[in-house]
Protein backbone atom coordinates (compact mmCIF):
# COMPACT_ATOMS: atom_id res chain seq x y z
CA UNK A 1 0.00 0.00 0.00
CA UNK A 2 2.60 2.50 0.84
CA UNK A 3 4.71 1.74 -2.67
CA UNK A 4 1.10 2.35 -3.78
CA UNK A 5 0.82 5.35 -2.12
CA UNK A 6 4.69 6.84 -2.75
CA UNK A 7 3.76 6.29 -7.04
CA UNK A 8 0.68 8.18 -6.87
CA UNK A 9 2.92 11.11 -5.13
CA UNK A 10 5.31 10.48 -7.97
CA UNK A 11 2.73 10.61 -10.69
CA UNK A 12 1.35 13.72 -9.65
CA UNK A 13 4.82 15.80 -9.54
CA UNK A 14 5.69 14.53 -12.52
CA UNK A 15 2.53 15.67 -13.43
CA UNK A 16 2.50 18.98 -12.36
CA UNK A 17 6.36 19.37 -13.40
CA UNK A 18 5.25 18.62 -17.05
CA UNK A 19 2.35 21.09 -16.91
CA UNK A 20 4.90 23.62 -16.14
CA UNK A 21 6.85 22.49 -18.80
CA UNK A 22 3.60 22.88 -21.14
CA UNK A 23 2.92 25.82 -19.69
CA UNK A 24 6.75 27.39 -19.91
CA UNK A 25 6.81 25.99 -23.86
CA UNK A 26 3.45 27.92 -25.06
CA UNK A 27 4.52 30.86 -22.93
CA UNK A 28 7.49 31.45 -25.81
CA UNK A 29 5.74 31.40 -28.88
CA UNK A 30 2.21 33.45 -27.80
CA UNK A 31 2.48 36.77 -29.27
CA UNK A 32 2.13 39.13 -25.77
CA UNK A 33 1.46 42.09 -27.52
CA UNK A 34 -2.54 41.19 -27.69
CA UNK A 35 -4.38 40.15 -24.01
CA UNK A 36 -5.57 37.09 -24.71
CA UNK A 37 -9.22 36.97 -25.29
CA UNK A 38 -10.91 34.89 -22.77
CA UNK A 39 -12.63 31.45 -23.59
CA UNK A 40 -16.49 31.18 -23.49
CA UNK A 41 -17.94 28.23 -21.70
CA UNK A 42 -20.32 26.15 -22.60
CA UNK A 43 -23.85 26.05 -21.03
CA UNK A 44 -24.52 22.69 -18.66
CA UNK A 45 -27.07 20.82 -20.99
CA UNK A 46 -30.43 20.68 -19.23
CA UNK A 47 -31.71 17.79 -17.22
CA UNK A 48 -33.63 15.46 -19.40
CA UNK A 49 -37.38 16.12 -19.29
CA UNK A 50 -40.09 14.55 -17.74
CA UNK A 51 -43.34 14.11 -19.34
CA UNK A 52 -46.58 14.24 -17.16
CA UNK A 53 -47.80 11.36 -16.81
CA UNK A 54 -44.21 9.75 -16.13
CA UNK A 55 -44.10 12.02 -13.47
CA UNK A 56 -47.44 11.64 -12.17
CA UNK A 57 -46.47 7.41 -11.61
CA UNK A 58 -43.42 8.38 -9.96
CA UNK A 59 -45.35 10.33 -7.16
CA UNK A 60 -47.95 7.79 -7.15
CA UNK A 61 -44.92 5.19 -6.40
CA UNK A 62 -43.36 7.51 -3.92
CA UNK A 63 -46.86 7.77 -1.67
CA UNK A 64 -48.22 4.68 -2.23
CA UNK A 65 -47.71 2.09 0.81
CA UNK A 66 -46.07 -1.38 -0.05
CA UNK A 67 -45.50 -4.78 1.14
CA UNK A 68 -42.69 -3.10 3.50
CA UNK A 69 -45.58 -1.20 5.35
CA UNK A 70 -47.61 -4.05 5.50
CA UNK A 71 -44.98 -5.61 7.90
CA UNK A 72 -44.62 -2.41 10.03
CA UNK A 73 -48.55 -2.56 10.58
CA UNK A 74 -48.65 -6.01 11.62
CA UNK A 75 -46.44 -4.86 14.66
CA UNK A 76 -49.52 -2.13 15.62
CA UNK A 77 -50.61 -2.94 18.81
CA UNK A 78 -49.46 -2.94 22.39
CA UNK A 79 -46.07 -3.97 23.75
CA UNK A 80 -44.14 -4.66 26.93
CA UNK A 81 -40.11 -4.14 27.17
CA UNK A 82 -37.60 -5.28 28.97
CA UNK A 83 -34.14 -3.05 28.62
CA UNK A 84 -30.58 -3.44 29.73
CA UNK A 85 -28.36 -0.58 29.41
CA UNK A 86 -24.44 0.06 29.93
CA UNK A 87 -23.09 3.13 30.88
CA UNK A 88 -19.93 1.37 31.46
CA UNK A 89 -19.22 -2.07 28.87
CA UNK A 90 -16.91 -3.27 31.91
CA UNK A 91 -19.84 -3.31 34.69
CA UNK A 92 -23.38 -4.93 35.10
CA UNK A 93 -26.53 -2.89 33.10
CA UNK A 94 -29.00 -0.77 34.41
CA UNK A 95 -32.14 -2.68 34.04
CA UNK A 96 -35.65 -1.77 33.63
CA UNK A 97 -39.13 -1.85 31.84
CA UNK A 98 -41.69 0.17 29.24
CA UNK A 99 -45.37 -0.24 27.90
CA UNK A 100 -44.94 0.39 24.20
CA UNK A 101 -47.87 1.52 21.62
CA UNK A 102 -47.29 0.86 17.72
CA UNK A 103 -49.52 2.57 15.10
CA UNK A 104 -49.25 3.77 11.84
CA UNK A 105 -49.86 7.33 10.83
CA UNK A 106 -50.82 9.31 7.94
CA UNK A 107 -52.48 6.73 5.93
CA UNK A 108 -50.12 3.69 6.77
CA UNK A 109 -47.42 5.57 5.18
CA UNK A 110 -45.11 5.80 8.79
CA UNK A 111 -44.56 3.94 11.64
CA UNK A 112 -44.64 5.50 15.20
CA UNK A 113 -43.90 4.08 18.22
CA UNK A 114 -44.21 5.61 22.10
CA UNK A 115 -42.46 4.13 24.67
CA UNK A 116 -43.32 4.92 28.56
CA UNK A 117 -41.15 3.76 31.45
CA UNK A 118 -38.41 4.44 33.77
CA UNK A 119 -34.31 5.66 33.13
CA UNK A 120 -31.92 5.84 35.51
CA UNK A 121 -34.61 6.35 38.36
CA UNK A 122 -37.16 8.87 36.30
CA UNK A 123 -39.91 8.37 34.07
CA UNK A 124 -39.14 7.86 30.47
CA UNK A 125 -40.90 8.74 27.51
CA UNK A 126 -39.38 8.36 24.17
CA UNK A 127 -40.90 8.59 20.72
CA UNK A 128 -40.10 6.88 16.94
CA UNK A 129 -40.78 7.41 13.55
CA UNK A 130 -39.74 4.28 11.37
CA UNK A 131 -40.15 5.11 7.50
CA UNK A 132 -39.71 3.28 4.63
CA UNK A 133 -38.65 5.60 1.43
CA UNK A 134 -39.95 4.07 -1.61
CA UNK A 135 -37.86 6.37 -3.81
CA UNK A 136 -34.30 5.60 -1.67
CA UNK A 137 -35.52 1.90 -0.99
CA UNK A 138 -33.64 2.77 2.68
CA UNK A 139 -35.28 2.55 6.55
CA UNK A 140 -35.28 6.01 8.04
CA UNK A 141 -35.85 5.95 11.56
CA UNK A 142 -35.70 9.00 13.90
CA UNK A 143 -35.66 9.37 17.80
CA UNK A 144 -36.71 11.74 20.55
CA UNK A 145 -37.12 11.37 24.21
CA UNK A 146 -37.53 13.68 26.91
CA UNK A 147 -34.08 12.43 28.48
CA UNK A 148 -32.38 15.30 26.01
CA UNK A 149 -33.07 18.07 23.66
CA UNK A 150 -31.83 16.07 20.31
CA UNK A 151 -32.50 14.34 16.85
CA UNK A 152 -31.16 10.57 16.64
CA UNK A 153 -31.73 9.92 13.17
CA UNK A 154 -30.09 6.55 11.38
CA UNK A 155 -30.74 4.80 7.91
CA UNK A 156 -30.47 1.31 6.96
CA UNK A 157 -31.78 -2.01 5.20
CA UNK A 158 -33.93 -4.79 6.25
CA UNK A 159 -32.38 -8.72 5.35
CA UNK A 160 -35.07 -10.68 4.76
CA UNK A 161 -33.21 -13.90 6.01
CA UNK A 162 -32.13 -12.88 9.43
CA UNK A 163 -35.16 -10.70 9.62
CA UNK A 164 -32.93 -7.79 11.30
CA UNK A 165 -33.08 -3.97 10.71
CA UNK A 166 -30.05 -3.03 10.15
CA UNK A 167 -29.52 0.92 10.98
CA UNK A 168 -26.74 3.38 11.37
CA UNK A 169 -26.49 6.99 12.26
CA UNK A 170 -25.14 9.60 14.77
CA UNK A 171 -25.88 11.37 17.69
CA UNK A 172 -24.43 13.68 20.03
CA UNK A 173 -22.91 13.02 23.21
CA UNK A 174 -24.03 15.64 25.63
CA UNK A 175 -20.45 15.19 27.96
CA UNK A 176 -18.46 15.80 25.06
CA UNK A 177 -20.92 17.98 22.54
CA UNK A 178 -19.15 15.86 19.94
CA UNK A 179 -21.57 13.31 17.65
CA UNK A 180 -21.17 9.59 18.23
CA UNK A 181 -21.79 6.72 15.58
CA UNK A 182 -24.41 4.55 16.66
CA UNK A 183 -25.67 1.08 15.29
CA UNK A 184 -28.98 0.09 16.22
CA UNK A 185 -30.03 -3.95 15.12
CA UNK A 186 -33.94 -4.70 15.61
CA UNK A 187 -34.68 -8.35 15.20
CA UNK A 188 -38.31 -9.02 14.17
CA UNK A 189 -38.25 -13.30 15.94
CA UNK A 190 -41.97 -13.38 14.96
CA UNK A 191 -45.34 -12.00 15.17
CA UNK A 192 -45.11 -11.21 19.06
CA UNK A 193 -41.57 -10.74 19.77
CA UNK A 194 -38.99 -8.72 18.68
CA UNK A 195 -35.26 -7.42 19.96
CA UNK A 196 -33.39 -4.69 19.88
CA UNK A 197 -29.30 -4.03 20.27
CA UNK A 198 -27.58 -0.66 20.29
CA UNK A 199 -24.17 -0.07 19.47
CA UNK A 200 -22.18 3.09 19.70
CA UNK A 201 -18.82 4.48 19.30
CA UNK A 202 -17.95 7.53 21.32
CA UNK A 203 -14.98 10.09 20.19
CA UNK A 204 -11.54 8.90 21.43
CA UNK A 205 -12.74 5.10 21.30
CA UNK A 206 -10.84 3.05 18.41
CA UNK A 207 -14.41 0.94 18.80
CA UNK A 208 -18.06 0.28 19.55
CA UNK A 209 -19.36 -1.23 22.90
CA UNK A 210 -23.13 -1.95 23.38
CA UNK A 211 -25.17 0.03 25.21
CA UNK A 212 -28.75 -0.96 25.10
CA UNK A 213 -30.60 -4.31 24.68
CA UNK A 214 -34.65 -4.62 24.43
CA UNK A 215 -36.59 -7.68 24.25
CA UNK A 216 -40.16 -6.79 23.58
CA UNK A 217 -43.32 -8.89 23.50
CA UNK A 218 -46.72 -8.10 22.29
CA UNK A 219 -49.94 -8.37 24.39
Amino acid sequence: MKRFASALCALSVLTILSCNDAGSGTADKTDTSKPAEPIASEPAPPPPSMDSAAMVKAWNDYKTPGEVHKMLAAQSGNWTSDIKMWMDPSKPPMTSKSKDVYKMVLGGRYQESTHNGSMMGEPFTGVSTLAYDNAKKKFINTWIDDMGTGLMVMEGDYDAASKTLNLKGEMVDPTTGKDCKVRQVVTFVDDKNMSVEMYMNPPGLDKEFKTMEIKSVKQ
